[in-house]
This record gives C-alpha cells, structure tokens and sequence, in this order.
C-alpha cells in the first residue's frame, strides 16, 4: 500500500481519502421530493451544475426511469454537490413556524449585493418562492425561499474575503 496522503482528495469517480482513518467525507446532501425530475433540473439551472453521467434528461417524450428515482448533480469539476430522491409524499417545510419545521436547509452565497440582486431574479425565474426578505440587512443580506417542493434555502451575501 502507498502512503497515505493528508486532508480531503476528490476523483472523478467519487472517491475521497481523509488522514484520519474511520473518519466519513460527506458526498453530498440528499433532497427528498415527490418529483424528482422537477427539482433536479430547478437546483441544476440555478446552480449551473450538471448531471451525473447517465442521470441526463432523456428527452420530451422520452420514458425517463432516472428521474423517477434518484439523480445526482455535479459541479464542472465533476465532484457531486446535490442529489435527489423520489418520496411518495413530503409536506413542504413551513418555515418558519408551523407544524412542518424544516429539518436542513441549504446556504447559497454570492461575493456581493449586484449578485444577490441577480441571483434573486434567477430564483424567482426558476419557480422559487420567497419566504423572507432580509436583502437590506446591512450587515447580512439575504432571501430566503422556498424551492418547488418546499424545501427552505438562503442566498446570502459573503465578501470574497470573508469566505
């Protein structure tokens, strides 16, 4: 056996090493929803992210089993980010209070207030809608939405260097 290398190390096939042995890398984070097709390609066009080989979309009359199921969604790196799962039923998260709380959420950032503005309209496009507007806080703008299946999500803004 080589030596093992330190820190996280990422392959095409998805595969990562820690320097700690017996400690899990989390892939990605998995979304339940009752279309999954649906919520891929919302994530997939609001990310620019890309599908896993074989998870694309087949095409308008084709059948499409994948998107049934389960997809994964890639960075262009081709490291998995998102991935999807078909559940029977799911009530939408009622965020903030309700008898639905979320149980994640997903944190979405952009370096400025122009982004912010963009992203917005992006969101909205999509089929996003918005929960919260906080796009005026001086010291953490942001939205909060709710995606097609109801799953809460925050774009905010982060400087570039504030990471």
């Amino acid at each position: 056996m080589g030596q093992r290398k330190t820190g996280i190390v990422s392959t095409p096939s998805g595969w990562c090493t820690t320097a700690q042995p017996g400690v899990p890398v989390l892939r990605q984070v998995v979304l339940d929803t009752t279309d999954v097709r649906a919520l891929a390609e919302f994530y997939r066009q609001l990310l620019d992210l890309q599908y896993r080989s074989g998870d694309e979309h087949p095409g308008a009359d084709a059948p499409d089993p994948r998107g049934q199921d389960w997809l994964v969604l890639r960075r262009r790196d081709g490291s998995t980010a998102l991935a999807f799962q078909q559940v029977e039923a799911l009530p939408p998260a009622t965020w903030p209070n309700g008898p639905h709380p979320q149980m994640l959420h997903l944190d979405l950032t952009v370096p400025n207030r122009a982004e912010l503005d963009a992203a917005h309209q992006r969101a909205l496009a999509l089929g996003a809608q918005v929960l919260m507007d906080r796009s005026n806080d001086e010291e953490e703008p942001l939205w909060v939405y709710a995606d097609p299946a109801g799953h809460p999500f925050c774009i905010f803004v982060v400087p570039a260097a504030a990471g």
